[in-house]
This record gives structure tokens, C-alpha cells and sequence, in this order.
């Protein structure tokens, strides 16, 4: 594509008999390109150098398969002609053809910088910026790859708006456009992008729906659409999608960094692996893709490949602090005084942007607290958290709402009157609770039962809950729980069966039973009961003060809001076991309660109960959990592949003379504990 804006540098079209012979090769472009190549090569022995012929040349040899022929036509091009925009998207082109990212990613920021309306460059550099991980300079580039594109002056205010981040702005010239052209699938997939950066998915998949009914074959909106079904946890149809782009475009980059995300999602780690490699020899000097790859290998409990993987990700650029705490959250690893000196001239130097510097607050904490010195540790917890918290919309009394309008609704009658309603299937165990309350340890030792897999934390029940809520925009109330209420016994029992059915992709063995350690399912123990009256409820505890402590050291990738405060964790802590004081009174005996600290003291008793509570024999190898090889995907991965020890357990108490804040707010809970723990 020429695009619009005029290219002064772009050498003079031949005239005459060669302008015809020029003419002749690039109509044969689309139809034969071996044709094509054929023709301009025959033009250049005549008039070697000829630059449009050599620019054709490059073109016909990229779509022949030959992207190294046309490398070296075109890299003499543009040196002859550095400011020819079009020359250098089209050895961009052909250097991702050639599997040779970087240098395409520097060939085509070129090429926009010269011409800024080369709508295909645009697209390409989005494409590979995705590859990367580069979200926001992938989103950047899409944002100007639709103002490009557009030829309607509408379409190009909105993708001008939304280049500058003016998202509303957009979504208000888009839906009145729309209204006028109900079928224009170019605005249908702008106003898709636009739900999208607002995080209105389910608005952004009608959309694109709508879209690829118009248009089957539009494969930009079937990426977006990818994208968005990742976004919501659809992983299944996800995959389905980027496998039919794949199918059309093997080579990808996007494409294959979007497959090799739900990979890791779906646990498909070996597959994961292999699909990073081949994104790292094209893209070998970007630290982001070193980063995700340090997860796979990290997940799939390859520590040594992880640690490797993260330093390099370190040496391309320091100042990385997310690849800094993946090394912390490890938990095995000692930061040694480089390390710690490092980090530390990071954060008193000016180039941090807020998200690497609250990276860097954690890891070098977790550094200094291994070196025992506890002030300096908390201190930049403290300060790490302060940074996230900022950029969060958190408001602790919405759990307390919830676990009041819970206790209303939720009823010892409530619940007898609905004896028996659900699917009987009882294949999950849920391990609720807080984080960082030793629910990966109980997952881990339940796993390494014959009956038992381990899956992941499986957003399935939150989301069930969050549509019978029907809540669109954050100022609505939701329905839920009252909503449970009005559900009758076909309902509920469809609600388990969507919820295994799910859950199913999760589940990579045969072995009859299946953990869902979603921590924050605490919170749905009644809407799990009624779809799944015959699933096992296990609720992970520890000391209030250790696992407060612990979440408020945590940074979480996603979600937990909560977890950057020392007051929303105390609020939060103690709302939680209100709830599940309220379900222990109104469904006796159906939540099996786990003390982490009973648990360490006494570990073959405890998980003597634990097994009998979830009808499983009993099997020595549960408690040599530490030999399991699964995959582990929470902060606590390589500490379970340890033998229980009391390590970290009181770990808390040398920063005790920081953490009253956090004791006021969880009141009644510490008040309580000791009760609590002979439950």
C-alpha cells in the first residue's frame, strides 16, 4: 500500500518504454509473481539499479517465498535511497518473512517514520510488537494502522482519537457512524478496538461477531476477536481461533505470541515452550519475549532454564523490573550485593515508569528481608505498595456488602429447602481462601494422589457468578447473590453442569477428581453448593497476622486488589471469615477447614482428615507431595516442590512493629484466631 501522504524522497517512476515494461511486471504482481520477478530482473540487467523495478523485484521475490532474495535486492535499495519510506517497509516485510524480527522491527519504525500513513507497515509493526509483549507500543501501532487505513474523514478523526488515547472521543464519532452504515465492517471492528481498551468485552465480542458475519474472511477482525475471547477466559474458542489464523498465516508473530498465551493458559507447557523458542530466534535481543519465556519454563518446573531466562531478560534491559521480582517470587533465589546495589540505584535514578518501579520495590525488599534487614524491607514493601494501590479502583466495602447481603440471603432454610438440587457430579475439590494461605501446598499434596489432578486457579465459578449478577457497568448493583433466590433445581443443575463442562480443557488425565484452587471463591460457597451440592470445599487458613503479611510482600499479576493496603487486607481478612463463619453455621460440616500451621506441625494427621474429607484413600505419596513433578502456576511453585519444613511460617513476627495497622483492621479475626484454629 502507497499510502496517501506524499513521499518527496521516493525516486522519480520511469517513463517510456521502461515505464511500460515497469507497468506490465506490476500488474503480473498479483496474479504471477514468479512472472513478475522474472520481468524486473530482465529490467534491471538492462538498467541496473533501477529503483522501482528493484523495489518490484524485492516485492515478487517475497511473495515467490524467497524473502532472502528479496533481502538482497532491497537492502542495496535502501541504501542507494534511505529516505525512500516505501523501500524500507518492504524490506520490513521481508525481513518478518524471513524470520528476522528485530531487524523488520527497525526496518518498518523507519519506514512510518519517513511516511507516517503506510497503513500496512503500521499493521505489520503492531504484529510484531505483540510479539514481543510490547502491549502498549503493539496498541500504539493498531491505533495508527486504523487512522491509515480509514478513507472516510469520520473513520479518520476516530482513529486519529483513539492514536492520542482519546478513547470516548472515538466511541462518540464511531456509534452515530454506525447507526448511518449498520454494515461497515471496517467501523464495526474500530468500535470492537474501542470496548475492547475500555475492558467492555462481552461489547467488544457481539461486535466482532456481527463483524465476521459480514465479512468471514476479514482476518484482522478474527485476530481482535482472538484476543477478546482470551481476555474473557474462553480459552478453548480462543485457541480454535488463532489455530484458523494460523492455518492462513503460519509464521505470524502475533499469531504465534497469542497461540503460545493460551498454551500456557491451558497448561500445554511443551507446546508453550517450543512455539517461545521459535519467537526467540526471530526476536532473540527483546527482553519481554525472555520474560515469558522464563514463566514457561519457571511453570513447568525447569527453575535453573526459568533463572536463566530472566537474567537475560535482565542483561537486554536492566531496567525490566517485572523480570527483577519474577527472580524474587521465585522464593528460592538469594539476590547477592550486586544484585541488591543494582536495584537499588534503579530506584533513586529518574527512568522508572511507575509499573517497573513498584516491580523493583518488591523484589529488592524480598532481596533485603532475606539479608534480615527488616527495616529497609518494609519499607519498600510499604512503598511498593503504595505506587500499586494508586492505580487501582478498590473499594473494601464492597465485600463487607457482599457478606452482608450473603448472610441475608443465604439461610440454613434457604439451603433445605433446595436439599438435592444441582448435578450429583463430584469431581472438583475447591481450595478457598486468602492467598498466600498455604493453598498451592494443599493442591500439591492432594495432586500427588492417584485419584486427584491439579489444574489451576479457574475463573469459572466467579464468572458464572458474575452473570447471574448481571451487573455491565460498575456503577449498576448486582443481582448476586439475591439472584441465587430466583434460581430453580433445572437451573442450578445446569449451572454445574456449564461449570464442569468448562472446566473440562483444564483437565489433562483421566484421574476421576479435580482441583479448582481459586482462592477467591470463598466468596460463591453458596452458589458452589447449590450447582455442585457433592463437590469438596476445603478452606485454606493461616495465622491472620502471617497471611495478611504475606499478601500485602506479594505483587499479584493480576487481580486481588485488595492486597496493597495493610487496612483492605485487615477488612478483607476479616470479611472473609465472617463469610465462612456464616456457611459453617448454616451448612454444617460442609466446608473442611485446613490450619496451615496444624498442618506443618502435624502433617500426616492432617492430611489423614484432609483425604477422608474428600472420600479419597489414604496414600503415602501425599506426603512426599514434594516429588511431584506438575506444573505449578502460583508464587508458591518452587516452595511445594520442597518437604514441608516451618520456614516463612513466623516469619512475620520480625516485622510485627509494622504491621499494627493491619492488626486493628482485622479486629476480631486476630481477636479470634486461637478459636479458630482448634476448629
Amino acid at each position: 500500500m502507497s499510502g496517501t501522504s506524499p513521499d518527496s524522497a521516493a525516486p522519480a517512476e520511469p517513463t517510456g518504454s521502461l515505464g511500460e515494461a515497469v507497468a506490465n511486471a506490476a500488474r503480473l504482481l498479483a496474479s504471477d509473481p514468479a512472472l513478475a520477478a522474472e520481468q524486473a530482473a530482465e529490467i534491471l540487467r538492462v538498467v541496473p539499479g533501477e529503483p522501482v523495478a528493484t523495489l518490484l523485484l524485492g516485492r515478487a521475490r517475497r511473495a515467490c517465498g524467497d524473502a532472502a532474495g528479496a533481502i538482497d535486492a532491497l537492502g542495496g535499495l535502501c541504501a542507494a535511497h534511505p529516505r525512500w519510506a516505501l523501500a524500507h517497509e518492504e524490506l520490513g516485510h521481508s525481513l518478518g518473512a524471513a524470520r528476522r524480527g528485530a531487524e523488520a522491527v527497525a526496518a518498518l519504525r523507519r519506514a512510518v517514520a519517513l511516511k507516517p500513513d503506510l497503513a500496512e507497515a503500521w499493521r505489520a509493526l503492531a504484529d510484531h510488537l505483540h510479539a514481543v509483549d510490547d502491549t502498549r507500543g503493539a496498541d500504539a501501532a493498531y491505533a495508527r494502522y486504523l487512522k491509515s487505513s480509514s478513507k472516510d474523514p469520520r473513520l479518520m478523526a476516530a482513529g486519529a482519537a483513539m492514536c492520542e488515547g482519546r478513547i470516548g472521543v472515538a466511541e462518540r464519532i464511531l456509534r452515530p457512524y454506525l447507526e448511518e452504515r449498520p454494515t461497515d465492517v471496517a467501523a464495526i471492528r474500530m468500535l470492537a478496538e474501542v470496548a475492547g481498551r475500555l475492558g467492555r468485552y462481552g461489547q467488544a465480542e457481539r461486535l466482532l461477531t456481527r463483524c465476521l458475519e459480514l465479512a468471514p474472511g476479514f482476518v484482522p477482525a478474527r485476530h481482535n476477536y482472538a484476543l477478546v475471547l482470551h481476555r474473557q477466559n474462553r480459552l478453548d474458542e480462543a485457541r480454535a481461533q488463532v489455530e484458523r489464523l494460523r492455518r492462513t498465516d503460519a509464521a505470524n508473530p502475533a499469531y504465534q505470541n497469542l497461540h503460545a498465551a493460551i498454551l500456557v493458559r491451558l497448561g500445554e507447557y511443551a507446546e508453550a515452550r517450543s512455539l517461545y523458542e521459535d519467537i526467540l530466534g526471530r526476536y532473540p535481543g527483546f527482553a519481554r519475549v525472555w520474560l515469558s519465556y522464563g514463566h514457561v519454563l519457571k511453570t513447568a518446573g525447569d527453575q535453573a532454564g526459568g533463572i536463566r531466562a530472566y537474567r537475560e531478560s535482565l542483561r537486554l534491559l536492566p531496567t525490566l523490573g517485572e523480570s527483577w521480582w519474577s527472580l524474587a517470587n521465585l522464593k528460592t533465589v538469594r539476590f547477592a550485593g550486586e544484585d541488591l546495589a543494582a536495584m537499588a540505584a534503579q530506584l533513586d535514578g529518574d527512568q522508572l515508569g511507575d509499573e517497573d518501579r513498584w516491580h523493583f520495590h518488591f523484589a529488592l525488599a524480598k532481596g533485603l528481608e532475606d539479608e534480615g534487614r527488616w527495616e529497609e524491607a518494609f519499607r519498600h514493601y510499604a512503598s511498593g505498595n503504595a505506587l500499586r494501590r494508586r492505580q487501582l479502583r478498590y473499594d473494601a466495602g464492597e465485600m463487607t456488602e457482599h457478606v452482608r447481603r450473603s448472610r441475608a440471603v443465604l439461610t440454613r432454610e434457604f439451603f433445605t429447602a433446595r436439599a438435592g438440587w444441582g448435578t450429583p457430579d463430584a469431581d472438583p475439590i475447591f481450595i478457598v481462601g486468602l492467598p498466600r494461605a498455604g493453598s498451592t501446598l494443599l493442591e500439591q499434596i492432594l495432586a500427588s494422589h492417584s485419584a486427584v489432578e491439579g489444574t489451576m486457579e479457574l475463573p469459572d465459578i466467579i464468572g458464572l457468578a458474575q452473570e447471574l449478577g448481571g451487573r455491565r457497568a460498575r456503577a449498576e448493583r448486582s443481582r448476586y447473590p439475591e439472584v441465587l433466590a430466583e434460581l430453580d433445581a433445572a437451573t442450578c443443575a445446569d449451572l454445574g453442569r456449564r461449570y464442569l463442562a468448562q472446566t473440562r480443557i483444564q483437565r489433562k488425565t483421566s484421574r476421576p477428581v479435580f482441583i479448582d484452587k481459586m482462592p477467591n471463591n470463598f466468596a460463591h460457597v453458596g452458589l458452589i453448593h447449590l450447582a455442585l451440592p457433592n463437590a469438596r470445599i476445603v478452606d485454606a487458613r493461616r495465622h491472620p497476622l502471617g497471611c495478611g503479611f504475606s499478601v500485602f510482600k506479594q505483587h499479584f499479576a493480576r487481580g486481588q486488589n485488595f492486597a496493597y493496603s495493610l487496612e483492605d487486607i485487615g477488612r478483607y481478612y476479616r470479611d472473609y471469615v465472617e463469610l465462612m463463619a456464616h456457611f459453617d453455621a448454616v451448612l454444617p460440616g460442609r466446608v473442611h477447614r485446613v490450619i496451615h500451621e496444624r498442618l506443618v506441625e502435624d502433617p500426616e494427621g492432617e492430611i489423614r482428615r484432609l483425604l477422608q474429607y474428600c472420600n479419597l484413600p489414604f496414600e503415602e505419596g501425599c506426603l512426599d507431595f514434594h516429588r511431584n513433578e506438575r506444573a505449578v502456576r502460583t508464587a508458591s511453585s518452587e516452595q511445594v516442590r520442597r518437604p514441608l519444613n516451618r520456614d516463612g511460617v513466623d516469619r512475620w513476627r520480625e516485622f510485627e512493629t509494622w504491621l499494627a495497622p493491619l492488626a486493628e483492621a482485622l479486629g476480631p479475626a486476630l481477636e479470634t484466631w486461637s478459636a479458630s484454629r482448634r476448629l
